[in-house]
Formats: C-alpha cells, sequence, structure tokens
C-alpha cells in the first residue's frame, strides 16, 4: 500500500516542472539508499542547506547535524502557515530542502498538491509502524494536556471531562482561541468524531447519573465543545496560558497546553499538576481522555537544491543523537519503541491510550465542524 502510493504521487509530481521531477526521482532513488550512499550523494551537493520548522529546536539539531558534515546551513523557525506560504512561493537557493511541520490535514492537502514529499530512512522503515510511515514521516508525537493550579484548598484533580462545562467553572478554564491555534482546532474536531462523541456521552453519564440529552447537537462531541467553549477565556500562547496558570493567585483553573512548557524557566511548575500524571499515580482514568496528542513530521520539500542533504538529516532526526533536542525534555515522543522516555515521565503507549489521538483523515471531512467550532467562539 505504502509502495503503490508513494508511486502514485511520484507519478503525478513527475507532471510538473522538470525541476521537480528531479527531486522526485532523486527521493525515489534515496529511499533504497543505505546510510554510506546518502552520505556520499549529500556532500557531492553544493549550496546551503535550509531546513524550515515550527519548533525553535530545529535549530540546534540542524546545526550538530551540518557541523557532523561540515555543511553550511540556514535554519527558520516559522509558524506553519509562513511555511506553507514560502513552499508555494519559494524556489532556487533560497527556497527550503527540509521541512518539519505539524497538522496532518493539511500536511496531505501540501504532499497532494505537491509542495513536498515523504522520505522514510530505510534504516528505520522496519522498526516504525505503518502508520507512523504515511503520510508522512513520523519524527515526534506531542502532547497538549489538562494541567491545573494545585494552590488552595481544592484544587481542580479533575476526573471527567464534562466538569469543565459546569457553571461554576466558567472563566476558570484557559485555552488559545483555536481561530488562530489550529492543533486547539484539530483537538475539538476530533472531539466530535464518532468513537470519542460516544466515549463522551458515557462520560457524561458517568458524570451526571443519567442518559445525555443532545437537544439540537449532532452527537455528544459538538455538546462537549460548545459548552467546553462557553467557560473558556481565550489565552495568547501555550507558553502564556502555562505561566498565568502557574501563579499562586490562579488556584481553582485550569488549562490545555503543550506538556514541554513545564520545562519553561518562566513557569512555576511545582504550582501545577498535570491530571494524566495525577490519575496515574492514583490509579484512575479521566475520562474519556486527559488532553490531545499530535505528530509532528519531517519531509522534504520537492523545490529542494540539496535533496540528498535533506533525506541524509531526515535519517539523522530518526536517530537518538538526531531526537536529542526534543528528546531530553518532556513532551516529545519518539515513534521509534527502541527509545526511552525521560525519567518521571509516562510511555507513548500511555500517551495514547488516555489521548485524542489526532486523524488527518477525519480532519479533512469536517469543514462544517470547524464553522461549528468558530461559531462558538464568538460567544
Amino acid at each position: 500500500m505504502k509502495r503503490r502510493m508513494l508511486l502514485v504521487t511520484i507519478a503525478m509530481l513527475l507532471c510538473t516542472t522538470p525541476v521537480l521531477a528531479d527531486v522526485v526521482d532523486d527521493i525515489e532513488e534515496g529511499q533504497s539508499m543505505t546510510h554510506e550512499e546518502l552520505v556520499e550523494k549529500a556532500l557531492a551537493e553544493s549550496g546551503t542547506f535550509v531546513v524550515y520548522g515550527n519548533t525553535s529546536r530545529i535549530t540546534t539539531a540542524a546545526e550538530e547535524f551540518c557541523a557532523i558534515y561540515d555543511i553550511p546551513m540556514e535554519s527558520n523557525n516559522l509558524k506553519d502557515q509562513e511555511i506553507y506560504t514560502k513552499l508555494r512561493n519559494e524556489s532556487g537557493s533560497s527556497a527550503a530542502d527540509m521541512v518539519m511541520i505539524q497538522d496532518g490535514a493539511q500536511l496531505t492537502d501540501a504532499i497532494d498538491e505537491g509542495l513536498v514529499i515523504n522520505f522514510v530512512p530505510a534504516a528505520v522503515r522496519d522498526v516504525l509502524e505503518e502508520s507512523d510511515q504515511e503520510p508522512a514521516l513520523v519524527h515526534q508525537y506531542i502532547n497538549k494536556l489538562f494541567i491545573y493550579n494545585n494552590q488552595g484548598d481544592a484544587p481542580l484533580a479533575i476526573r471527567n471531562v464534562w466538569e469543565l462545562t459546569a457553571a461554576d467553572m466558567k472563566g476558570n478554564v484557559i485555552f488559545k482561541n483555536p481561530e488562530g491555534e489550529k492543533v486547539n482546532m484539530n483537538f475539538l474536531i476530533m472531539c466530535t468524531k464518532p468513537e470519542w462523541a460516544d466515549a463522551l456521552a458515557e462520560a457524561y453519564k458517568d458524570w451526571s447519573g443519567s442518559d445525555i440529552d443532545l437537544g439540537s447537537y449532532e452527537n455528544a462531541g459538538y455538546k462537549w465543545v460548545a459548552e467546553f467553549l462557553e467557560n473558556v477565556t481565550f489565552g495568547k500562547s501555550d507558553t502564556s496560558i502555562a505561566e498565568e496558570l502557574s501563579q499562586p493567585t490562579a488556584a481553582g483553573k485550569i488549562g490545555l497546553f503543550v506538556l514541554s512548557k513545564l520545562r519553561s524557566s518562566s513557569v512555576l511548575a511545582e504550582n501545577l499538576t498535570v491530571a494524566q500524571y495525577d490519575a496515574t499515580e492514583e490509579g484512575y482514568r479521566v475520562e474519556p481522555f486527559s488532553g490531545f496528542m499530535y505528530p509532528m513530521y519531517a519531509v522534504v520539500n520537492t523545490k529542494a537544491s540539496r535533496p540528498y542533504t535533506a533525506m541524509l538529516f531526515v535519517e539523522y532526526l530518526m536517530t537518538r543523537e538526531g531526537f536529542d533536542p526534543w528528546g531530553k525534555s518532556i513532551g516529545a515522543y519518539s515513534p521509534n519503541p527502541d527509545f526511552e522516555v525521560n525519567e518521571g515521565d509516562l510511555t507513548i503507549d500511555v500517551w495514547k491510550e488516555n489521548l485524542v489521538m489526532e486523524d488527518a483523515e477525519y480532519i479533512l471531512d469536517s469543514f462544517e465542524v470547524e464553522d461549528f467550532i468558530l461559531q462558538h467562539c464568538q460567544n
């Protein structure tokens, strides 16, 4: 299946410009190359190796990689939409060679459009799950979790997400506006997927003691999203949310933000409790989920001027050394089952069992859900 999908994508790209065709041919060749062969081809290329990523740690990884092979490099930390704009408009030596990006739905469109192409190094092809190789290679998973302020007499140790819809929670739930935060939008969209809607309906009964009354809502996911947003105060960024929630004055408040923010020196991490950590330690489950998990992908630009260097860098990123800029702290998880997590953290299997997982295909087909969410963001 993967081979057939790759060939279809390649056939489509070969019908575009000769430059793209050359890059696609190179990547097809690179799929079966050994590490030594990739190194030889990469070192035969010239010019600056250009990397785009929506994570600041891509610069560290690129610098360490380029130091090994004495390759000139330029790294750019950009927002997703900026990256897609550049992929469409830039060409020649200024264009990115390799891209690290999130949001599987937008990335699927970008692959179909011919902006980027998937490359899976031979070294990891038999190690990773097939789902971590399509539509593009997953470099890491990131978790965005319910985390609450543990100060005061009655910290908000939630056991059911319907608690966040209660009247007394209005203004006490902090979340970045999904209108400007695609990850948050994707999380809310996923809550309406039938399997999660059914789980939310069961969780509602556990919380209230009675069956859910959907009224005009299509399923329990829509109802939860609408009532959750009714109580939310929108924060400017995950960093500012973590900073605000960690203050002693934020007792009784809870947020949904990436776990990695707890490593920031501006966040008083001792004043925060991760709901899933507490649940695991005490032996209960946050029903039906304790947050959201989504992939970060590594792909090659079809306009790359150094395609073999891009492939070699992707291979490097999938090694322990290449993953270290992310893996040395909490909040990033390699799909490679041989990699261990940090002491005190939970394994990726535990996270997957307790978090809503991004489904790019469902998100792509859910424009009406996005409209529903945006309407409720205006309330």
